[in-house]
């Protein structure tokens, strides 16, 4: 195989396992409860078994109230100290979070404070970083777990980047075109053979 006919082999697989989508959606701690708000709606929709990843950075914060009540997207879930340039704008040191337990609604049980998402009317709790498969079908709606909304505050960045899981005729297009590379390189090597 010449290096262009790799070349052309490798961008074609590149773009075939390539992410279809990425996106970052801002979270609002208040606005998006899920009590007392409402989701965010990401305009993503999926069937269940797609797979996509939601990360948000360990130093990304929001808060459900007074102190020490600070978390990242994985939820009050242990002591959290102040960096002194956080979104706590506590000096260095103080506590700002703590384990408050878990909070339930709709089926779920995750860590107050954490994100979840929504399809379908199920939730699933996603925290700082989901990979999987869509645990049921529709439109992604991302919340804040929280048992009320009133004095929450801060917003959390989720980036969700979806996987592309080529349709049939994309399959038989690829397999095709390896099939003819393939080929290619046989009478290739029988011409190299022959008058080599």
């Amino acid at each position: 195989m010449n290096f262009y006919s790799k070349l052309a082999a490798a961008t074609a697989l590149a773009a075939f396992c390539a992410p279809a989508m990425a996106a970052d959606f801002v979270v609002d701690s208040a606005a998006n409860s899920s009590s007392g708000g409402t989701g965010l709606n990401t305009g993503l929709t999926y069937s269940a078994g797609d797979l996509f990843t939601v990360s948000a950075a360990l130093d990304d914060l929001w808060s459900a109230g007074a102190l020490p009540r600070w978390s990242n997207a994985d939820g009050l879930t242990g002591p959290l100290f102040a960096t002194g340039t956080d979104e706590s704008g506590a000096a260095a040191g103080t506590q700002i979070g703590a384990s408050f337990g878990t909070w339930s609604q709709g089926g779920l049980s995750a860590p107050y404070g954490s994100l979840v998402g929504r399809l379908g009317g199920v939730y699933q709790l996603l925290g700082t970083n989901f990979s999987g498969p869509a645990w049921a079908s529709g439109t992604l709606e991302l919340f804040y777990w929280d048992s009320n909304n009133f004095d929450n505050s801060g917003r959390v960045t989720a980036h969700i980047a979806t996987t592309a899981v080529p349709e049939p005729a994309s399959w038989a297009l690829m397999l095709g075109g390896f099939g003819m590379v393939g080929g290619a390189l046989r009478s290739r090597r029988k011409l190299a053979v022959r008058f080599g």
